[in-house]
């Protein structure tokens, strides 16, 4: 693989923003950006699969975590507050002015992370004072980009804290496996390998409810096109206006395939494994409002898709759902492999 690096711009505070682009032996190419460790373009066959943005300006603009890494704690927070360790924590209440949803007001997608060439691939790295978004300790997290002769892109994190806080990061890039520009993709097929999903209110804060997706449109363990049922009379459907949802996929720690998508105009199949125990499926039905993608193509609803690997939203309120927490002192560390093929 080889990795070259150039300036992409400078934000309006006048930090300058650096682009790294990867390239296997197969001419496949990912490109990532500073801010907010985003992935910017991932190119196979000649089709550019992910959202993006031409400019720093508009990525400061974005609202839709468009191929961020986000954290501290990824997805929502139901109250945006939690109890750790007899102590309750008051975190920023940045979704709907009563809930916490990635991070906070000044999470890691709005941060420059610094940046390192390693044998491993690129390695992106960040620090979290103690009190940013009101959770606790001094946080230092890890992403390393790997882009393999077989066009898989190796995702790996790894964070410390000096105290006892959350950690569940992941990648919120979106994928459109006819193009980014090319429309919506209702069309593409997805599979998701999960009896279960967890529940969620018309704020998609999870109650500690685990339903089985059988006989329900939440039933993705086949080959589906996504637009089939996502606009059923469904509850949990008409609360997200479509498919924006935490499936439950298996263990922590062990790598498994949890999903794959395909297309049948491109031919481009997207296949996920990953370590988390959650997969989030996001149809993108909030896109229209952000600025203009890449090569002037407007980003507008369900024009992508997001496959974000987590621990399940709300996990730490909720004594059913595996917590977030990271030990002070200790590494947490998850992998996640997205493959195209």
């Amino acid at each position: 693989m080889e990795i070259t690096k150039t300036e992409f711009g400078k934000t309006s505070e006048g930090k300058i923003v650096d682009l790294y682009e990867m390239k296997n032996s197969a001419g496949t190419m990912a490109k990532i950006i500073t801010y907010g460790a985003r992935l910017q373009s991932w190119i196979f066959k000649g089709v550019d699969v992910l959202l993006g943005y031409d400019s720093i300006e508009n990525y400061q603009k974005d609202q839709a975590y468009i191929g961020a890494v986000v954290g501290r704690c990824a997805n929502r927070i139901g109250g945006a507050k939690f109890e750790l360790n007899g102590k309750t924590y008051n975190i920023d209440k940045n979704d709907a002015e009563k809930n916490h949803l990635h991070g906070g007001f000044n999470g890691f997608e709005k941060k420059i992370w610094s940046a390192e060439i390693t044998d491993a691939g690129l390695k992106l790295s960040i620090e979290s004072p103690d009190g940013e978004g009101g959770y606790p300790g001094n946080f230092k997290a890890q992403v390393i980009y790997n882009l393999t002769d077989n066009n898989a892109l190796e995702i790996s994190y790894s964070a410390t804290s000096d105290a006892d806080t959350l950690c569940n990061l992941t990648n919120h890039a979106y994928f459109n496996l006819d193009g980014f520009g090319s429309g919506d993709i209702l069309n593409q097929k997805i599979q998701i390998f999960a009896d279960s999903y967890t529940w969620a209110n018309s704020e998609s804060v999870p109650d500690g409810r685990i339903l089985s997706v059988k006989n329900t449109p939440m039933d993705l363990r086949k080959l589906t096109k996504i637009g089939e049922h996502i606009d059923a009379d469904f509850d949990e459907l008409n609360f997200g206006h479509g498919y924006d949802h935490n499936y439950c996929v298996g263990k922590i720690g062990e790598l498994k395939k949890v999903a794959q998508a395909e297309s049948s105009n491109s031919k481009i199949k997207l296949t996920v494994e990953t370590e988390m125990p959650g997969l989030q499926f996001y149809a993108g039905n909030w896109l229209s409002g952000n600025p203009t993608g890449k090569g002037g193509a407007e980003i507008l609803n369900r024009t992508g898709f997001a496959l974000e690997s987590q621990f399940y939203p709300n996990a730490i309120n909720l004594p059913n759902f595996d917590k977030p927490i990271l030990k002070a002192g200790e590494t947490w560390q998850s992998k996640t492999i997205y493959t195209l093929s």
